[in-house]
């Protein structure tokens, strides 16, 4: 930080980031509920789902790599305004593309927009959700991703009731857009103007800030912890994309329990990530993850063999649990240094990140040809690799990520 923060204006800052952490999740799971009523609206199958969420996937990365760029030129303040009012935009052209002109391609186009905001503002976020991590000096990035999964069991619970009402996905996703909008504009006025990740005595230009920010793809820790967040991210971003779909259709359970289903996910989710800071002060990081991870299997695995819905939601619940602390313990382990913390960050982000969305969609293509919830044994043993590597969330010695 640059400037000197008294405890309201810190106490504003972690208000504003909890709103933002919270209106990307119920972005996403204003898209995710409304799948399977937009893929009867347009008349399409599984395929043509999964190209879909590869459109999304592909301007998300993108979004993910431009926010470096974004963040060093006009700081995470101003980027997380832009990018929020561009996801804000998607989502309404997606209600647009699915009711007034429905047409493949305009949805496609909307989910472009979609993407690009929420990968930039993933990396945004959790870079100053790090930096307020460093200013308490307490682990709470768990909590920061509790109020992403609040988002999306609000998102989630509108969704199901807008299926079950038989509302139309405009109306549906235009409001949740307008109040993306506001959350951006308010929270403006209480996040700090920072500059990306520097420390006081970096270089002030924005390309040596640059370059410091993108120092961390030369260490193996990145990538090593990337693959513990690899499986979690699959394990959240494949519910989040089939999980509605897997019990509307697989299951026959119908576009309202469907949404259903995924709020259940959710809410188990945002309950552990609540919970996941004094977890890890109580059992350390890695201790918490292979128990979780173990969890996920369970859940995963009595998702898709679940002879009925009582145990299907069951299976939700402990694959939301399992999967809730993976991408922020990630998160946590890579701030451990303060002085690296925003680079290491970045990275980090961008490798769950391009999982958690990379992921769905090939899980689409692939369940066309031996069915969705066999295509869920993938997951299965992706968590399962994410457990046993998950050492590599061990804090840094000498940091204060030690006392995890």
């Amino acid at each position: 930080m640059h400037t000197e923060l008294t405890a309201s204006r810190l106490l504003a800052w972690r208000l504003a980031v909890f709103a933002i952490f919270t209106a990307s999740g119920l972005s996403i799971a204003t898209w995710a509920s409304r799948v399977p009523s937009i893929k009867a609206a347009l008349d399409i199958d599984n395929s043509a789902i999964g190209l879909l969420l590869l459109g999304m996937g592909a301007a998300s990365i993108f979004g993910l790599s431009s926010a470096s760029v974004i963040a060093a030129r006009v700081g995470t303040r101003r980027g997380m305004l832009a990018v929020m009012l561009v996801l804000a935009t998607g989502l309404a052209l997606i209600g647009v593309g699915t009711d007034v002109v429905p047409a493949l391609p305009l949805v496609l186009v909307g989910l472009v927009l979609f993407g690009f905001g929420n990968g930039a503002l993933d990396v945004m976020m959790n870079v100053d959700g790090a930096a307020i991590e460093v200013e308490v000096g307490k682990t709470i990035l768990p909590l920061f991703h509790a109020f992403f999964s609040f988002g999306t069991v609000i998102g989630a619970g509108i969704g199901a009731a807008a299926a079950g009402a038989r509302i139309d996905v405009l109306p549906h996703t235009v409001t949740i857009a307008i109040a993306i909008v506001a959350i951006a504009v308010i929270s403006f006025v209480y996040v700090p103007q920072r500059t990306f990740g520097a420390p006081d005595d970096a270089p002030s230009g924005w390309r040596d800030r640059l370059a410091t920010a993108l120092s961390a793809w030369r260490e193996p820790r990145t990538y090593v912890l990337g693959i513990v967040m690899l499986g979690m991210a699959f394990a959240e971003g494949g519910a989040n994309d089939w999980m509605a779909l897997g019990v509307s259709e697989d299951h026959r359970g119908g576009p309202a329990l469907g949404a259903v289903a995924l709020t259940v996910f959710s809410v188990a989710m945002t309950v552990f990530r609540v919970l996941g800071g004094p977890l890890v002060d109580r059992f350390g990081r890695v201790t918490t993850l292979r128990v979780l991870a173990a969890t996920a299997t369970i859940g995963i695995l009595l998702f898709i063999l679940a002879p009925n819905m009582p145990l299907v939601f069951v299976g939700a619940a402990l694959w939301g649990a399992g999967a809730s602390l993976g991408f922020p313990l990630g998160m946590s382990a890579a701030a451990d240094d303060p002085a690296r913390a925003a680079a290491r960050v970045s990275a980090a982000a961008t490798i769950g990140y391009v999982a958690f969305l990379c992921g769905p969609p090939i899980l689409g293509v692939i369940s066309d040809h031996i069915g969705l919830l066999n295509t869920l044994y993938i997951i299965v043993v992706l968590v399962a690799a994410s457990g046993f590597a998950s050492a590599a969330a061990k804090p840094l010695p000498g940091t204060r990520g030690t006392s995890h």
